[in-house]
């Protein structure tokens, strides 16, 4: 990766197990006697501030946002056949979470390329939904700040790319379909 040490106030980063935070800027503090400078971090969408040691940056995985040769990695990802997994939920569910929490655009695109649900008639549990979306947020929030636009534009366009847009409106009508019947 590129040099990760020197952020700048205003620069995007990435914090793997928090997403996409702005750097508001460096601050030292006197700690046990000895000066440390910190990074202050503005995770708007959480509405937290995250205060991270220079020297540890670089080991706690704060990067800058992701190239946009890797944002096109992570879109092929989306756009391939989903790997469906014959292992108990449990163990698919922690494993798509250290998937999300690595900040990986292409390892989050891998978690919703296989729980997307486009035309078919499988229900996702809450579960899934909770980790689905999580996924989606935390992609779509790169995005935005890669593409210097909306979460929301980033959205809609993460899920025309998979084919899910506008699936909770098909459902609707699926069911007013099987009712009138």
């Amino acid at each position: 990766m590129a040099d990760n040490d020197n952020f700048a106030k205003g620069d995007y980063v990435v914090y793997p197990a928090h997403g996409v935070g702005l750097i508001e800027g460096v601050e030292t503090q006197t700690i046990s006697g000895m000066e440390i400078k910190l990074y202050a971090i503005n995770f708007e969408k959480e509405r937290m501030r995250l205060k991270i040691p220079m020297i540890k940056a670089k080991e706690s995985g704060l990067r800058k946002l992701c190239t946009s040769s890797r944002l096109k990695d992570a879109i092929k990802t989306l756009k391939g056949k989903a790997r469906i997994r014959r292992t108990m939920w449990s163990r698919r569910a922690q494993e798509y979470e250290l998937k999300i929490n690595s900040g990986d655009p292409v390892m989050i695109a891998e978690v919703l390329r296989d729980l997307k649900r486009s035309n078919d008639d499988t229900e996702q549990s809450y579960s899934e939904r909770q980790i689905y979306q999580s996924a989606l947020e935390r992609l779509a929030r790169e995005v935005a700040a890669v593409e210097k636009t909306s979460e929301e534009q980033a959205t809609v366009r993460l899920e025309k790319i998979m084919g899910t847009e506008g699936n909770a409106k098909s459902v609707v009508a699926n069911d007013d379909v099987r009712k009138a019947a």
